[in-house]
């Protein structure tokens, strides 16, 4: 399974992933820090972290879903590739919540009970970031091969 979308020979959705993971991770540590007593800036930092994660999901929904249109129907990999999309549709939408949520605090913070969303979202979002890896890795050559019509695997 080639990848449609890539620049200098390299797929462009793996590395898109990495960006929201990243910032919804710090989000969630940011939170931590606050509700241990941090300054209402920490709040302040990991709601614009999900704001920009909730960007980059977008950008890597939308280079996931490039590269989900040519494989073919009836395959495994397309179905595999279509719940890792609807996984990661899952977590972009529960970050939209939370992030909806915060937009009505003055200062943009969040409470326990909300960290705890969060944290739910968040392993969401690193268990769709592994799943796609190991997709990817480990189980590509498999559906490379029966998509090619061997069935000699």
């Amino acid at each position: 399974m080639q990848s449609r979308l890539t620049i200098a020979g390299q797929a462009v959705q793996p590395v898109l992933v990495m960006f929201p993971l990243g910032l919804f991770a710090m989000a969630v540590l940011f939170d931590v820090g606050n509700l241990l007593g941090g300054p209402d800036i920490l709040g302040a930092l990991a709601y614009w972290n999900i704001l920009a994660g909730l960007v980059g999901g977008i950008l890597a929904a939308l280079a996931g879903a490039i590269d989900l249109m040519f494989i073919r129907n009836g395959t495994p990999a397309k179905r595999i590739g279509v719940l890792q999309s609807l996984a990661n549709m899952g977590v972009l939408i529960l970050f939209a919540v939370i992030l909806m949520l915060r937009m009505r605090t003055p200062d943009r913070v969040a409470g326990g009970g909300l960290l705890a969303v969060e944290l739910l979202a968040l392993a969401g979002a690193v268990f769709g970031a592994w799943y796609g890896g190991e997709l990817v890795n480990r189980r590509a050559a498999t559906f490379a091969r029966a998509e090619a019509g061997n069935r000699t695997y």
